[in-house]
């Protein structure tokens, strides 16, 4: 089966028992989004505002009209959330500048958010990092995490990734999960410090050990492969697991091989199935593939190879290879589908033209 490992900007390909190619793999999973803003509040205050909001807001605004700091930033919430209060983005922009102004870093912070992703406001980057920068001088972690990432990625500023990992270390520091597995990613791939696979090891495992499931994916990679920490196929599991338990969608992937596998746990194609379907219904091209070749092969379910032709479509249209390779095929053999060589000769050749060498062999023959 294909296993994917998620490195900054690149998806490499492992095979394991279907077709596919051995690739060396980067086991690091790419930056977090900065830019969504569920990354600069997160669900525990969301759940204290929508608590508080309907209750306090009339207490909360009265306060913010005499000038109270706090209370600007309450109000700028309840109406970025729309709780207790029509949601109206302009006015939570409105009040959390007052805050802003005024010194509150968590105004600040979430004023630098709405700039950047233009929301209540024109977006504007350079505005972002503006206010980042203020928040995070004065020892706001959310704040050092995104001013972190956006000089990563050159957003609003020139791009440094010694400054990205300085404000990085400052927020991991402070024990923000986001910014651990950050660092973790950046020490694994050498990335604006000198590359310490162990010192990634030990970031991941702090922001792993607060549930961050990204960091706990990553663990378990590491684990798997013994990068950074001695290689523990049971402890990659138990990472994956608690990952995959979250929704993370990598790490049902790799939980579903691991399975499959009979990998640091008891071999079991049922839960592989399980697994895959997560990911696959969550829209992941290499699970769906692998759904389909478990449906053809009547492995850990019944076998259905009209279903294993609808999890080749899947993944083919969003361009697996080794699935249009597959799902070619299975129109030229008429299984699980109406026999159409056109159909199956399209699909082969949209496989060739990745270079995916089945495929071009096949055609080849199909000329003869």
């Amino acid at each position: 089966m294909k296993k994917r490992f998620l490195t900054l900007l690149c998806i490499i390909a492992a095979n394991s028992i279907v077709i596919g190619c051995n690739n060396t793999q980067t086991p690091i999973k790419t930056m977090a989004d900065e830019r969504d803003s569920s990354l600069y509040h997160n669900g525990s205050s969301e759940n204290y505002y929508s608590e508080n909001c309907p209750k306090q807001l009339d207490s909360w605004l009265q306060a913010a009209q005499q000038g109270q700091a706090s209370a600007q930033t309450s109000s700028g919430y309840c109406y970025y959330f729309g709780t207790g209060i029509v949601k109206d983005e302009a006015q939570a922009v409105a009040w959390f500048r007052k805050a802003a102004e005024q010194g509150d870093t968590g105004a600040q912070s979430f004023l630098g958010m709405m700039y950047l992703a233009g929301q209540g406001v024109a977006k504007d980057e350079t505005q972002a990092v503006a206010w980042f920068r203020k928040a995070a001088e004065q020892g706001d972690a959310d704040a050092q995490s995104g001013l972190g990432v956006m000089y990563l990625a050159g957003i609003g500023v020139v791009k440094d990734e010694a400054q990205a990992v300085a404000w990085l270390r400052k927020a991991a520091e402070q024990g923000d999960a986001k910014a651990q597995s950050n660092l973790g990613t950046m020490y694994g791939e050498g990335t604006g410090v000198a590359k310490d696979e162990a010192q990634a090891v030990a970031w991941f495992r702090k922001a792993a050990e607060q549930g961050y499931a990204e960091a706990q994916y990553n663990l378990g990679i590491m684990y798997e492969n013994g990068t950074g920490v001695a290689k523990d196929e049971t402890q990659a599991v138990a990472w994956y697991r608690k990952a995959a338990e979250q929704g993370y969608v990598n790490a049902q992937f790799n939980l579903g091989l691991m399975y499959a596998n009979g990998k640091g746990v008891t071999k079991d194609e049922t839960q592989a199935v399980a697994w895959l379907r997560k990911a696959a219904e969550q829209g992941d091209a290499g699970a769906q593939f692998n759904l389909g070749r478990m449906y053809a092969a009547g492995t850990g379910v019944a076998k259905d190879e009209a279903q294993a032709v609808t999890w080749f479509r899947k993944a083919a249209e969003q361009g697996d290879a080794e699935a249009q390779f597959n799902l070619g095929l299975m129109y030229i053999s008429g299984t699980g589908v109406t026999k159409d060589n056109a159909q199956g000769v399209e699909w082969l050749r949209k496989a060739a033209e990745q270079d995916y060498t089945p495929a071009q062999q096949a055609l080849n023959q199909l000329s003869q």
